[in-house]
């Protein structure tokens, strides 16, 4: 057994054992399955013995993996702090807070994220990258971003996360004059069209539908955009659900979401690294984020 390990083999290891899953592990890393299964297989090589059983019930730790494993978590847990001090005692005087948000993400949230980080204990300037969310995602974990603002629908291990605030999904039909709110089993007759899954909506819709074991039924074709979306539904092609503040218009026809009587709403999280330098500061702006909610509601779709 060489005593030499990859960190990055540390880590996939780690989040598997978190999410029980080779393929929500690798999402979360923001790489293929393939390459994740092959970073464990070449740790297990070099540890002499299995980590993970697989079946068709799923993921469990062998009983190597089950001594193992805890060694591993501490040793990254060591390997993180070690980076830590050494960005905290490199950059004393970063001012910076670098955040990326979703294209999901409302204009109205990212003002106020202005205006919370100009509440902090020592005022920052916020630096703003507007990506998809593999990117931010990936972005996050090199070090790249300190925060991001994404739809809550897909999990990251090992991060902190805060539902920073909540909206209204909205219908907008060609047959959307009707402004009556459109109950979710009656909207699962419709032809949906969607946006590439990107930004988080698509996951958000086909998660909503699995979550009733509903079909979806979709457009054969993509928008590219949510004016697109909204052109799209004027010719007849199908219908869309979007966050509200997507809107291009409050004049837009559409018709408010309901599942038995209640809104259905996405909502939204802010996640960063609890090791980061600026984990106090991070955490101070994430949850006066979310104390300025609109309106607590609970939260729907994938827990993270």
């Amino acid at each position: 057994m060489s005593d030499r390990l990859n960190p990055e083999g540390l880590r996939y290891a780690q989040a598997v054992a978190e999410t029980k899953s080779f393929s929500a592990a690798a999402r979360a890393y923001g790489v293929t399955q393939p390459a994740l299964s092959n970073g464990i297989a070449k740790l297990e090589e070099r540890l002499g013995d299995r980590l993970f059983d697989r079946s068709p019930r799923g993921v469990t730790q062998t009983e190597f993996g089950t001594r193992i494993l805890p060694l591993i978590e501490r040793a990254l847990v060591a390997l993180d702090a070690v980076t830590a001090e050494a960005r905290r005692l490199t950059e004393p005087g970063e001012q910076k807070i670098r955040m990326g948000v979703s294209p999901l993400i409302g204009s109205h949230l990212v003002a106020r994220a202005f205006g919370k980080v100009q509440d902090l204990p020592a005022p920052r300037d916020l630096v703003l990258r507007e990506a998809n969310m593999q990117d931010l995602r990936e972005c996050l974990l090199a070090g790249q971003l300190d925060i991001i603002l994404i739809p809550a629908v897909t999990a990251m291990p090992r991060f902190e996360h805060r539902v920073i605030d909540v909206e209204p999904i909205v219908v907008v039909s060609p047959d959307s004059a009707d402004a009556t709110p459109l109950e979710l089993e009656e909207a699962g007759k419709k032809q949906f069209i969607l946006v590439p899954d990107t930004c988080g909506l698509t996951t958000f819709t086909t998660q909503l539908f699995q979550a009733h074991a509903m079909p979806l039924c979709t457009y054969p074709g993509e928008a590219a955009s949510y004016q697109v979306l909204e052109d799209w539904t004027k010719l007849g092609l199908g219908s869309a659900l979007v966050p509200r503040s997507k809107l291009t218009s409050p004049d837009v026809p559409h018709r408010p979401l309901m599942d038995e009587g209640r809104e259905v709403q996405i909502s939204f999280e802010a996640v960063w690294n609890a090791d980061s330098p600026l984990s106090p500061d991070l955490l101070r702006l994430a949850d006066s984020l979310a104390a300025a909610r609109r309106q607590p509601a609970p939260r729907q779709g994938v827990e993270a």
